[in-house]
C-alpha cells in the first residue's frame, strides 16, 4: 500500500557492493552425505542492491531482477554483478527507450505522474522463463518479465516485455491488470490522468467478452476505488501447476493477492468473465480474478507461488508490513493441495483474512527483525549479524542438485535505509513446512549430524508471530549431552533421521532441520538449527565455537571499556552479560558518586571513583579496574544552552589549499604520515571545478584545534583510485590512543566506515565499501554522544555513545594520512567541517 512512498527516494540511488578479497572455491565431485565444498573454505561475498529480487539460472549464471529497473548475474549466488542502468531513459539496459517501449503502461501510471512525479516507478518484476510463448516470428520460447507501473498506493498497472536473451532487451506486449480506477472522472494530486474506469482496456475487454461488464463493487459508494476488496495491480509471479496451467498471482495490501489463468503461448490473462465464489467462500471477480490471500486493507505484498514436488503442496510466500527500516517487513508462508487455494498455514488459519482483524496471527512467520547480538568478548565487529525488514522473497528451486534458496532484501540494524539482496538456503522440516537457514548461502546442503556436532552453547532467536519493527535479539542456551535445554529458555532436542530435530520449549515443539553454515561473526563454519512449530513461529540456534572458561574470561576482560572515563555527567550503562553467557558484576568505590548499576549523582565539585568489573565464567574469574572522574554539577544559573556560533569551513581545492574564505590557516602537505615533511599534491577534473589529487605518498595537516566543539560535521566527496585496509581519508586525533578517522575501506567487513580508537573502540560502519573510480559523497555528524553516517545522501549508520574526542582539545586534524596506515589515494573535493550537527536535509543537499 506504502511502497510508492519511498519510490522516489531511491530511484536514482546507484548501486553500491561490497568485496572482500577472498574466492571460495568448489569441488567437482558429487558426495551422498557431505556437502560438495570444504569448510576450511572462507567465502566471499559481492553484494547488490537490488529490491524485490526475482532469481532465475539462465545455463551456469544466476539472475536477480529488481525494483528500479534493477539486476545482477553471478555464478555462486555469493558474488553479484550488476549488469542495469536503472531509470536511465534512452540505451537502457533492458528496455532500450524506456519511456517509449512501455508506454502504454505509463499513460495509467509510473512515469512523470502523482506519487512518482519527476521520475520513474517500475517496481517488482517477476523472470519467468516460458518454454510455450509464441514470439513475433514464431519461434517458440521467451524470458518474460512482467513488472508493475505505479503512482499511488492503489493506482497501477501489471505489464509484460519478452526477450529471447535474459539480459534483454526486452519488447513490450501489453497491459493487463490496472487498479485504482474509478466509476467516473476523478485526478490525483499532481496528476493528468482521468482515474475513470473506460480509461482503462476493460471497455475493450467487455467489447471483446473476455469480461462481462464493470462490476458495481469496485466502487465505493462516492465512486473511488474499493482497494478494501480489490488489488493494488502490483507485485506480480508467475507459476506452472502440476497440470500445466500457467498462472500469475499478484497485489499488494489493498484489497489482497488475487490469481488468474494465462494463456502459456500468449502470456495474457484468461479472465473469469463472471464474478462467483469458491467453495471455501472467497470471492471470485470477473476481472481481478480469485482471492487467495489477505484483504480488509491489511499489509501483505510480494507474493509467490511455487508447486513443490516432493511434498505435493502449493506454497505462497507473502511479506506483511511497511518495507522500511522503521517498519515491520516480515516474511510468512502458507500452502495448499490446489494451485487456486485455499492456502493455508501451520495452524490451519485461512491466507485470506476472515474478517477486518490483525493479520499477524496469521501466516508461518519465517523471518523478521532480529539480531544474533555480539556480546563483550564476543568474536566479529560491531553489534552483530542480523537484519531489519527483510522481505518481498522470491523462491527458486535446483532441482538438478536438491536445493532450495530464499531470495529477498533487506535492511540492517543501525543502518538507515541501506539494502541489499540476499540469498539463504531453506528446507523442508518433517511437517513439509519451509524453514530457513539464519545465514546467507556459501554451498552448503544437508548432511548427517552426529550428537557431538550439536552439543554445546547456542546464540538463539525466536522470531515470534508479531509484526513489529522492534529488533529481537538472541539470548544465549546450551543443547546438553542429556538432551535438554538450558539457558534463556528450558526444554529439551532430540536428533532424528541424520539432520532433522525437535527443539521442545515448555509444550511446544519446534521441527527443523541442522545445518552447517558459514557465520560472519565467528568467522567459520558453524551447526545451526532452524525450526517452526505447529503455530508457524521459527526459532534459530547459531552455535559458538567452543573455548575453554579461562579463553572466555580473558576475551571479556581484553574487550571490556566504557564509552569515556572523564567528564562523566549522564548515568552509565555498564554491561552485565559477556561472551559465553559470561557474568559482569561491577564494584564502586564511591556509591554515593557512582552506584554499583551506573547512577550519577553530581555535586559541586569533581570527583574520582574507581569502577572494579569481575567477569565470571565457570570457576575462572577476572578483575578489570577504571578510573572514572565525574564532572561538577553545573551551575543552575548555567542551566540556559550556551548559544555557538555557527561557523563552516569550506575547501573546495580549486587548484588551491586555502579554505575558500580564509578563515584559517592554509594546510601543510605532509609526507606518508600525518607528523612527515614531504610530499607533494595535486589537482584534477572535480564535482564542482577542480579537486585536490593524493597520490598516495603524500597528505595535508591541517591547523590544530580545528574542531574543538561537543557538535560537528565533516562532509566530503571522494573518489578513490584504490582502497586499502585502514587507509584514512579525514582524520583527527587528540592523542595516538584518541582519535576519529572516516575509512574508505575499514575493519568491519571492508566496510567504508567511521572508526574510533584505540584506548575505545567504537565502529560506524556505512554497509557498503565506496567504489573506486567513481564519486561518492561522504558525511557524518555528531551531536553530543550521538553520530550518523551518511553516504550518498543517505543515513547508513545511527549510534550512541560516540566518544568525545575533539572538545576543548588541541586536536591534530590531517586529509589522507593518519600516524600508521597507507596514505589515500585519490581525489578529494568539497570539505566542509562545521562547529554543529547539520540536518538530514542539509546532507542530501550537498549530495546532490
Amino acid at each position: 500500500m506504502f511502497k510508492d512512498k519511498i519510490g522516489l527516494i531511491i530511484i536514482f540511488s546507484s548501486i553500491v557492493v561490497i568485496a572482500l578479497a577472498i574466492v571460495i572455491f568448489f569441488d567437482g565431485e558429487n558426495e551422498t552425505q557431505k556437502d560438495n565444498k570444504e569448510y576450511t573454505d572462507r567465502p566471499s561475498f559481492t553484494n547488490v542492491s537490488v529490491h524485490d529480487p526475482s532469481l532465475i539460472k539462465d545455463k551456469d549464471t544466476y539472475y536477480i531482477f529488481g525494483t528500479h529497473i534493477e539486476a545482477a548475474k553471478s555464478t555462486d549466488l555469493m558474488n553479484w554483478e550488476r549488469f542495469t542502468n536503472g531509470y536511465q531513459t534512452t540505451d537502457n539496459a533492458l528496455y532500450g527507450n524506456l519511456s517509449e517501449n512501455l508506454a502504454e503502461s505509463f499513460e495509467w501510471a509510473g512515469e512523470d505522474d502523482a506519487d512518482s512525479s519527476g521520475g520513474f516507478a517500475v517496481w517488482a518484476p517477476d523472470i519467468f522463463w516460458n518454454e510455450n510463448y509464441i514470439n513475433e516470428d514464431g519461434s517458440e520460447g521467451a524470458y518474460m518479465i512482467y513488472y508493475s507501473a505505479s503512482s499511488t498506493y492503489i493506482r497501477s498497472a501489471i505489464g509484460y516485455a519478452v526477450s529471447k536473451d535474459i539480459e534483454g532487451p526486452y519488447e513490450y506486449v501489453d497491459t493487463v491488470v490496472y487498479s485504482g480506477f474509478t466509476e467516473g472522472e476523478a485526478f490525483d494530486n499532481n496528476s493528468e490522468v482521468n482515474k475513470q474506469w473506460e480509461n482503462t482496456h476493460i471497455d475493450e475487454l467487455i467489447e471483446a467478452d473476455r469480461v462481462s461488464g464493470p462490476n458495481g463493487d469496485w466502487f465505493n459508494n462516492d465512486g473511488s476505488y474499493n482497494n478494501m476488496t480489490y488489488p493494488n495491480a502490483i507485485d506480480a509471479n508467475l507459476f506452472y501447476d502440476k497440470e500445466g496451467k500457467l498462472w500469475m498471482n499478484y497485489g499488494s495490501w489493498s484489497g489482497g493477492i488475487f490469481l488468474l489463468e494465462l494463456d502459456e503461448e500468449t502470456g495474457q490473462p484468461i479472465y473469469p468473465n463472471q464474478d462467483g465464489e469458491t467453495e471455501d467462500g472467497r470471492i471470485i471477480d470477473r476481472y481481478f480474478g480469485k482471492k487467495i490471500s489477505g484483504g480488509y486493507g491489511k499489509s501483505g505484498e510480494g507474493p509467490y507461488i511455487v508447486y513443490d514436488e516432493a511434498t505435493d503442496y502449493y506454497y505462497l510466500y507473502v511479506t506483511y508490513g511497511w518495507l522500511g527500516a522503521d517498519g515491520e517487513y516480515n516474511m510468512r508462508t502458507f500452502r495448499s493441495d490446489n494451485a487456486e487455494g485455499p492456502y493455508v498455514d501451520a495452524a490451519g488459519q485461512p491466507a485470506v483474512l476472515p474478517n477486518n482483524t490483525d493479520n499477524a496471527p496469521y501466516g508461518n512467520k519465517l523471518m523478521g527483525h532480529f539480531l544474533f547480538e555480539k556480546q563483550i568478548g564476543d568474536s566479529g565487529t560491531g553489534n552483530g549479524f542480523g537484519y531489519m525488514s527483510p522481505g518481498h522473497n522470491s523462491v527458486f528451486y535446483e532441482e538438478d542438485n536438491d536445493k532450495k534458496f530464499l531470495a529477498f532484501h533487506t535492511r540492517f540494524p543501525d543502518q538507515g535505509e541501506t539494502f541489499e539482496s540476499r540469498i539463504h538456503p531453506f528446507y523442508m522440516n518433517d511437517n513439509d513446512w519451509p524453514v530457513v537457514a539464519p545465514y546467507p548461502y556459501t554451498g552448503e546442503k544437508l548432511e548427517e549430524k552426529t550428537e557431538e556436532d550439536i552439543i554445546g552453547d547456542y546464540k538463539y532467536m525466536n522470531h515470534e508471530k508479531d509484526n513489529t519493527n522492534n529488533l529481537k535479539y538472541s539470548s544465549f542456551i546450551s543443547l546438553k549431552e542429556d538432551g535438554s535445554v538450558t539457558g534463556a529458555v528450558e526444554g529439551s532436542w532430540e536428533l532424528f533421521e541424520d539432520y532433522r530435530i525437535k527443539v521442545k520449549v515448555k509444550d511446544t515443539i519446534y521441527d527443523g532441520v541442522l545445518v552447517t553454515q558459514w557465520d560472519p561473526m565467528e568467522q567459520a563454519y558453524v551447526t545451526v538449527f532452524t525450526a517452526m512449530s505447529d503455530k508457524g513461529v521459527t526459532i534459530w540456534g547459531s552455535k559458538l565455537l567452543e573455548e575453554s572458561d579461562e579463553a572466555i574470561a580473558d576475551a571479556v576482560e581484553n574487550e571490556l571499556s566504557l564509552p569515556r572515563t572523564d567528564g562523566i555527567s549522564k548515568d552509565l550503562n555498564l554491561k552485565t552479560t559477556g561472551a559465553h553467557n559470561s557474568n559482569i558484576t561491577w564494584k564502586s568505590s564511591d556509591e554515593n558518586a557512582l552506584s554499583n548499576d551506573g547512577k550519577v549523582n553530581l555535586t559541586d565539585q569533581e570527583q574520582s571513583v574507581t569502577l572494579t568489573a569481575t567477569i565470571s565464567k565457570g570457576e575462572v574469574t577476572k578483575e578489570k579496574t577504571f578510573q572514572v572522574t565525574l564532572s561538577e554539577r553545573p551551575d543552575e544559573i548555567a542551566e540556559v544552552e550556551e548559544v555557538v556560533e555557527k561557523e563552516i569551513l569550506h575547501f573546495s581545492f580549486n587548484g588551491s589549499l586555502e579554505e575558500n574564505e580564509n578563515k584559517i590557516t592554509e594546510p601543510e602537505v605532509t609526507g606518508n604520515r600525518l607528523d612527515n615533511e614531504g610530499g607533494e599534491v595535486d589537482y584534477s577534473d572535480g564535482v564542482d571545478g577542480e579537486a585536490l589529487l593524493l597520490n598516495g605518498e603524500s597528505g595535508l595537516r591541517f591547523t590544530d584545534g580545528l574542531i574543538q566543539t561537543e557538535d560537528y560535521s565533516v562532509s566530503l566527496w571522494l573518489n578513490p583510485t584504490s582502497l586499502s585496509l585502514h587507509t584514512t581519508t579525514f582524520f583527527g586525533a587528540k592523542d595516538e590512543e584518541n582519535w576519529v578517522s572516516l575509512v574508505p575501506m575499514g575493519a568491519a567487513s571492508d566496510q567504508t566506515m567511521i572508526w574510533s580508537g584505540s584506548e575505545t573502540w567504537y565502529d560506524a560502519p556505512t554497509g557498503k565499501t565506496i567504489p573506486t573510480d567513481e564519486w561518492s559523497h561522504l558525511a557524518f555528524t555528531v551531536s553530543g554522544e550521538t553520530i550518523k553516517v551518511y553516504l550518498n545522501g543517505e543515513e547508513t549508520f545511527t549510534g550512541d555513545e560516540f566518544p568525545q574526542i575533539f572538545k576543548e582539545a588541541n586536536a591534530a586534524f590531517g586529509l589522507g594520512v593518519n600516524y600508521w596506515d597507507t596514505p589515500y589515494e585519490g581525489l578529494v573535493d568539497e570539505l566542509m567541517i562545521y562547529n554543529y550537527a547539520i540536518s538530514q536535509d542539509e546532507i542530501e543537499e550537498l549530495g546532490n
